[in-house]
C-alpha cells in the first residue's frame, strides 16, 4: 500500500511537469504554423492527453473488462468538463469564442449523444464502433480545413523563435511524461482501489477516470495560468471528442465489448455535463469563477451519490 501511494505521488509530479513542457511546445507550434491555439488544442494536444485513456481502455477491452473501459471514458469525459473546465475557469475566467460556442461545443455534444446511442443497449458492436470512428475522421478533416483557413489570416500572430525540432522535442517529452506518469499513477491507484474491494465500473469512473484525465487537467490548468485560454478550453473539448469516438471506436473495432454496469444516471450525467457547459458559456461569452464553481459542485454531487449508492 505504501509503495502504491509513492507511485501515485510520483505519477502526479511527472504528469504536472510533462504538462508544462507539452503546453510550451504546443503553443509554440501554433505560433510557428500560424494556427490558433484553439485548433492545436482540439487536435495535437487533445490526442496527446487522450493517450492514457486509450492505453487503459484498450488493455481493459482486451481483457474483456467492458465496464472498466467504458467507465474510464465516461468518467474521464465527465471529469474533463465538470472538474477541468471548472477548475481552469476558477483560476482565470475563460473567454468563449464564437467558434467554440456555435461549432465545437455542439459537435462535442453530438459525439456524446452518439456514444450514448450506441452504448445504451449494453453493447458496442463493430458497426457501432465504425460509426464512432467515422465521426472521428470527420472531426479531423474539418479541423485540418479550419486550421488551413485560419492560417491565411494569421499575420497578427506573434512569431515563434524556437526551431521546429525543439518544439517537437518539447511535445514528445511532454507526451512521454504525461503517459508514463499517468500510467504509474493509474497502476498505483488501481491497486489501492482493488485492495478496498471496489467494482470495475467504480474503478473506471473514479480512479482510472481521474488518473487518466490528469494530463488534461494539468495541461488546461497550466494553459489557463499562462493565459492560453484557447488551449485550455480546446484541449478539453478535443479530448472529449477523441475519447468518445477515437478511443472507443478504435478499441471496439478490434474487440467489441459488453457493458453491464453503466446505468441511466451515468449516461444522463455525461450528456447533462455537456449541456450545462454549453448553457453557462452563453452568459457573457466567458466562463467565470462562479460558473466554474457550479461545474465543480455538480461533479462533487454526482460522485458523492455514485459512491454512496
Amino acid at each position: 500500500m505504501i509503495l502504491d501511494i509513492i507511485f501515485i505521488v510520483a505519477g502526479i509530479a511527472l504528469v504536472l511537469w510533462g504538462a508544462d513542457r507539452f503546453t510550451d511546445g504546443a503553443s509554440g507550434l501554433a505560433r510557428k504554423w500560424r494556427v490558433s491555439e484553439l485548433i492545436i488544442g482540439l487536435t495535437v494536444v487533445a490526442f496527446g492527453t487522450s493517450l492514457p485513456e486509450f492505453i487503459v481502455s484498450f488493455l481493459s477491452c482486451l481483457r474483456g473488462s467492458g465496464d472498466m473501459s467504458v467507465g474510464n471514458i465516461l468518467g474521464s469525459n465527465i471529469f474533463n468538463i465538470l472538474v477541468i473546465v471548472g477548475v481552469s475557469s476558477m483560476i482565470l475566467a475563460l473567454p468563449v469564442s464564437r467558434g467554440v460556442l456555435y461549432r465545437d461545443m455542439p459537435f462535442c455534444l453530438l459525439v456524446t449523444a452518439a456514444l450514448v446511442l450506441v452504448g445504451f443497449d449494453g453493447e458496442i458492436s463493430r458497426l457501432d464502433a465504425s460509426l464512432l470512428f467515422g465521426l472521428f475522421l470527420l472531426f479531423l478533416i474539418y479541423n485540418v480545413y479550419l486550421g488551413k483557413r485560419e492560417a491565411a489570416g494569421a499575420e497578427t500572430l506573434v512569431e515563434e523563435k524556437k526551431p521546429l525540432w525543439q518544439l517537437f522535442g518539447l511535445i514528445l517529452l511532454g507526451i512521454g511524461c504525461l503517459v508514463g506518469g499517468g500510467q504509474i499513477l493509474v497502476n498505483g491507484a488501481t491497486d489501492v482501489a482493488r485492495e478496498l474491494g471496489v467494482s470495475e465500473k467504480i474503478i473506471g469512473m473514479t480512479i482510472l477516470a481521474a488518473g487518466t484525465s490528469l494530463p488534461e487537467l494539468a495541461t488546461s490548468v497550466v494553459a489557463a495560468r499562462k493565459g492560453s485560454d484557447g488551449l485550455a478550453l480546446g484541449n478539453v473539448l478535443g479530448s472529449n471528442v477523441f475519447n468518445a469516438v477515437f478511443v472507443l471506436g478504435a478499441c471496439n473495432l478490434i474487440a467489441p465489448m459488453q457493458i453491464t454496469g453503466v446505468n441511466m444516471l451515468d449516461w444522463s450525467v455525461l450528456v447533462g455535463s455537456c449541456v450545462l457547459l454549453w448553457i453557462v458559456s452563453f452568459s457573457g461569452r466567458r466562463l467565470t469563477r462562479g460558473e466554474g464553481t457550479l461545474l465543480l459542485t455538480a461533479y462533487v454531487a454526482y460522485m458523492t451519490y455514485t459512491l454512496l449508492h
